[in-house]
């Protein structure tokens, strides 16, 4: 694994990440003033923490008691807020104790994280883009490759197969990940089927267990992504299909109970593929918006009953203040989901599953918005039915992820007003990877395997002697980098 040197050698970047990044499928949203002091008070934590500890800030941060600082600093802003439905739980003295900042933000959990992303620097797809359309205009300074040629593929190299294993499997606790793909024609795929299937062989020679999955991306509404099924079922060991139900050659998307995406699922079904991946919340924006919505998830659920339906996002919408769900309020965001389900009788903990690739993250600026939308999914999605997902590399490594959601609490204020569970280790340990490992087919012998002795586990070990995590986030931070972004597709 070839380990870029793009530290923060002056300590100015925090290992939790709240920014306004996002994934590039939905434009970047500014990060509150609540979230702008957070940030602040976490950075002169770390400056006063790291002078009592006798170390650089830079070194101070990279060590898990500067997770637990920058944690215990943003729930002092969110308490300040008044944002009390959730908080990250750390003893204050993990701050400076690195026994007790290890026990609680490190950890030893399967991890298996079904929602990442790079792009190929060099591949075909760039052709059919505007020399113009840079999207990462903000990067300048960030050279991911000594050995690019020029600005221009200086910056897609922050995205490449060498910093997504870095980020994946060196700098995070990440055991599997699966690498899925974005809404495109296949001309314009950053990453193609065999881009994938090489990165899989890259990462199976380091080791004989099973850490890289990927997805076959098929949009029904695409001339000839129907039958390009079969080849994507039969020659690419696929673990599963996904699908954007808002995205379409003309623009308007299809809705899965309906023709083109009934044909998709028979045609899944067929080929003994049972789980159809689709995105929905997140909206590309006002056109065929409904598409992204949930309606159809309890209807083709109940039709197919030996079929997963894994919501990528879980119809999260950033723009929509998770509440507690109220049926037949009509409201958006992942209440669109359990009311489709509600609706056609779906139980929890059946063959629906929500994923939190994007919506996690998301999440973390606000502890209200998180305990509800955790809370909601965990109560009528099912608490065996929560996937781990994180939208990897687009918000750089998932470690910050990974600890966050290792410390979340809902409060015991919303547990007793909203019938939400507490967040136990057990229930914790399902999220990370246990409840994925059943529809991604991950027996008890592999995730054995991998805390074994393999040799990205030794490359782990080697590296954790004196890691070098970036603490950059990768995906559009504007508006202007998010324009450009759509330009690629």
């Amino acid at each position: 694994m070839k380990k870029l040197d793009r530290q923060d050698k002056d300590g100015t970047r925090l290992p939790i990440k709240i920014d306004s990044t996002s994934n590039g499928e939905y434009a970047p949203i500014a990060i509150s003033p609540v979230n702008v002091r957070a940030n602040q008070l976490a950075l002169q934590l770390a400056t006063e923490n790291a002078k009592h500890k006798g170390q650089t800030r830079r070194k101070f941060l990279v060590s898990s008691c500067g997770a637990a600082s920058t944690l215990l600093a943003f729930n002092q802003a969110n308490a300040y807020a008044g944002r009390r439905g959730g908080f990250f739980d750390l003893r204050h003295e993990s701050a400076l104790d690195a026994g007790s900042a290890a026990a609680q933000v490190e950890g030893n959990e399967f991890i298996l994280d079904v929602q990442g992303h790079y792009v190929n620097p060099q591949g075909s797809w760039l052709g059919n883009i505007p020399l113009f359309a840079r999207p990462y205009a903000t990067m300048d300074k960030a050279r991911c490759d000594a050995d690019s040629d020029g600005f221009y593929y200086s910056y897609l190299h922050c995205l490449a197969e060498n910093e997504f294993i870095k980020d994946i499997f060196l700098d995070s606790d990440t055991d599997i990940m699966v690498l899925s793909f974005v809404p495109s024609a296949r001309e314009s795929e950053p990453v193609t089927i065999e881009d994938a299937d090489r990165t899989r062989k890259i990462v199976e020679q380091l080791q004989g267990a099973k850490r890289l999955m990927i997805h076959g991306r098929v949009n029904p509404n695409q001339p000839g992504d129907l039958e390009g099924m079969d080849e994507l079922a039969q020659n690419w060991d696929i673990s599963a299909f996904k699908t954007y139900t808002q995205y379409g050659p003309d623009g308007v998307g299809f809705y899965l109970h309906e023709d083109p995406g009934l044909a998709m699922i028979e045609r899944a079904r067929r080929l003994g593929v049972r789980n159809i991946c689709v995105h929905k919340g997140l909206p590309f924006g006002p056109q065929t918006y409904q598409h992204s919505q949930c309606q159809d998830i309890g209807i083709v659920a109940k039709m197919f009953p030996d079929m997963n339906f894994l919501v990528y996002h879980s119809g999260f919408v950033a723009e929509v203040e998770e509440q507690d769900f109220v049926a037949g309020a009509g409201r958006d965001g992942i209440d669109t989901l359990i009311q489709s389900l509600l609706d056609n009788g779906v139980t929890p903990n059946s063959n629906v599953y929500a994923e939190l690739g994007s919506t996690w993250r998301f999440l973390m600026r606000d502890p209200n918005n998180a305990a509800h939308a955790l809370g909601k999914l965990f109560k009528y999605v099912g608490e065996d039915n929560v996937l781990w997902g994180t939208d990897s590399i687009w918000y750089g490594s998932p470690q910050d992820q990974i600890q966050a959601f290792r410390t979340f609490q809902i409060s015991a204020e919303y547990r007793d007003r909203f019938g939400y569970p507490e967040i136990t280790p057990e229930l914790r340990k399902k999220v990370f990877g246990l409840n994925a490992a059943k529809p991604y087919d991950i027996s008890t012998v592999e995730i054995r395997l991998l805390n074994g002795n393999d040799q990205v586990a030794q490359e782990k070990r080697s590296y954790q002697e004196n890691p070098q995590p970036s603490f950059l986030t990768h995906g559009p931070k504007n508006r202007r980098e998010f324009l450009n972004f759509l330009k690629w597709s």
